[in-house]
Formats: structure tokens, C-alpha cells, sequence
């Protein structure tokens, strides 16, 4: 009898993207693969207002979602946070077939929370969720797979973090160039030694105490972007801070020099280790590739 792991991921975005993309393995689980990406694509299109689609969002729904057929991938309905909350069609399930073991990839809003109440015994996330949550303050910073799962308590979640998908974006530090005197590194240690104001987003403000220690921030206010359209142009205005950078391009529209990589946000998968079975090995070989490097790696 085929085993069946259950595994929490992403509804929508580019966690899902990579999760979906690292199981894509064979033609076939690719061909689903990027069908579910290229229909979550167009409805974000939908939800955003820049496609306007000729049926309504329950026959788009009827249509995508083929219950006679077990092996096509389900969607469901959600509403979305924005002005006038429009409903959303987002993923919902799908069952893989690898290494003679089926993988049922099920959509939950916040898959690390259902790990750490044991509905689910493997899923994928972002590392921010980790860093927000659970990982203990403490006045040294972190920056590696190894110090986040050494300050996870152990009475407090059976969750361990695994592997990362290599899909990185980074938390940088970023500031005006005049905040900095000549030959000065924009780096943890100018931070340790700078009084004042540190700009960032209000959901990260645990993530970066976590990144850059107690101690390093015992002269830093946090201020926050506000009504900025941006963030970078907040920060620029309050003249340092720290974002999420891809290739940092916007942060240099606002005249910002860009400095230390604090942190890689990456999709990674985790483990409730007090759900651990044979099974979900299968999984864990599924996302290896020695091809790919991550940024979080055991």
C-alpha cells in the first residue's frame, strides 16, 4: 500500500512557487507544477485589477478545481486583506507521487503554526515566521541554520528547521551615504556603535533583534515607515535601516548605500520532530539537490 505524507504549504505566492518547483522532479509533477503556478498567477493578476476575466470567481473556481479527477490539483476561496477584501482563489491541495510515495501538499495561510500544533508533521515556510516567533533574544546575533534551531526552545515548539529552497531575498542593512565617515563598513559593528533612530517594518522588529543581538541595539530606536509609499524612501529619510533586497536596486533610487546581508528570507522546510516517520524521509530526499546551494543548509 502506497504511504501518504501530509505536508503544509503556502496558498499562494513565491514560497509556493519554490516549494512546487523543488518537487518538480518528473515531467509530469512539473507539467502540474506549472499549472498551478500559472493559474495562481493570473488570479493574483485578477485580485490586483490588472486582468479583467469574462467568468465570475465561481466558475473560475468549477473550472480549476476537477474533483473526478484524484490526481488534479484542488484550489479553494479566500478573501484577500485589501480595500473592499475581494475574494481570492488560492491553492488548496495536491498529491505527488515520488520515490513510490505520495505526497500530499496541503495549503494552510500559516503552515508553520500548523506544525507547531501538530496537524502536520512536515512543511515549508518562511524562516522570518521562525525568527518572529520562537527563536529566543539574546544580546549576540545569529546568522546561520545552526544558531536558529540552537535558540529554538525545546518546551516551546517541537519545530526544527531543515533545509532551505535557495529562493533568497535578504533582510540588508541599508543608510545615506553621509551617515557613514570615510572608510567605515555599513556592517553589524557600525550598528553595535551607532545611536539613533534604525528604521523598519513593525512585523520585523523581533526578526532583527534576533539578527543583530540585544546588545547591538542598546543605543537604537526602532522607527517605522508610516505612510511611506515606500520603504527604502522611509528609510532614507530617517537615514538607516534595514529591508528586504533583491537586488537593491529601488534602495539606490533613494540615494541608499547598501551594506551587510543581515539575513537570507528563504522558503525552508521544517519538521515537527515529535511527528517524525520512515515516510517523510522521502520528502527530505525530494527537496535535496547538491546542485542547488541554499542559504540555510544543516
Amino acid at each position: 500500500m502506497t504511504e501518504t505524507v501530509r505536508v503544509a504549504v503556502p496558498r499562494k505566492g513565491r514560497p509556493l512557487e519554490a516549494v512546487l518547483e523543488r518537487f518538480a522532479t518528473t515531467e509530469s509533477i512539473a507539467e502540474v507544477a506549472d499549472e498551478i503556478t500559472s493559474t495562481l498567477r493570473y488570479e493574483k493578476s485578477v485580485t490586483k485589477g490588472h486582468t479583467r476575466p469574462e467568468h465570475d470567481v465561481y466558475e473560475r473556481l468549477a473550472d480549476y478545481s476537477d474533483l473526478s479527477d484524484p490526481a488534479a490539483p484542488e484550489y479553494t476561496l479566500l478573501r484577500d486583506d485589501r480595500d473592499g477584501m475581494p475574494r481570492r482563489i488560492v491553492f488548496d491541495s495536491v498529491v505527488l507521487e515520488i520515490d513510490g510515495v505520495d505526497i500530499h501538499l496541503v495549503g494552510r495561510e500559516e503552515p508553520f503554526r500548523a506544525l507547531r500544533t501538530h496537524e502536520f508533521g512536515l512543511g515549508f515556510d518562511s524562516a522570518d515566521l521562525v525568527l518572529e516567533e520562537v527563536v529566543k533574544l539574546r544580546p549576540e546575533g545569529l546568522g546561520s541554520i545552526e544558531d536558529v534551531n540552537a535558540r529554538i526552545d525545546p518546551m516551546d515548539t517541537d519545530v526544527r528547521v531543515v533545509s532551505g529552497l535557495g529562493d533568497t531575498v535578504y533582510h540588508t542593512l541599508m543608510a545615506d551615504p553621509e551617515l557613514l565617515p570615510p572608510g567605515s563598513e555599513l556592517d553589524r559593528d557600525f550598528v553595535a556603535d551607532y545611536a539613533g533612530d534604525l528604521c523598519i517594518s513593525p512585523r520585523y522588529e523581533r526578526l532583527v533583534e534576533a539578527v543583530l543581538g540585544t546588545r547591538c541595539l542598546d543605543d537604537v530606536t526602532f522607527a517605522y515607515p508610516n505612510d511611506a509609499p515606500e520603504e527604502e524612501a522611509a528609510i532614507a529619510e530617517t537615514g538607516i535601516g534595514v529591508y528586504l533586497t533583491m537586488t537593491g536596486s529601488t534602495a539606490r533610487e533613494h540615494g541608499l548605500v547598501l551594506g551587510e546581508h543581515l539575513f537570507p528570507s528563504e522558503t525552508v522546510l521544517m519538521e515537527n520532530v515529535a511527528e517524525a516517520t520512515p515516510a517523510a524521509e522521502t520528502v527530505k530526499r525530494a527537496i535535496a539537490s547538491p546542485e542547488l546551494e541554499t542559504e540555510l543548509k544543516v
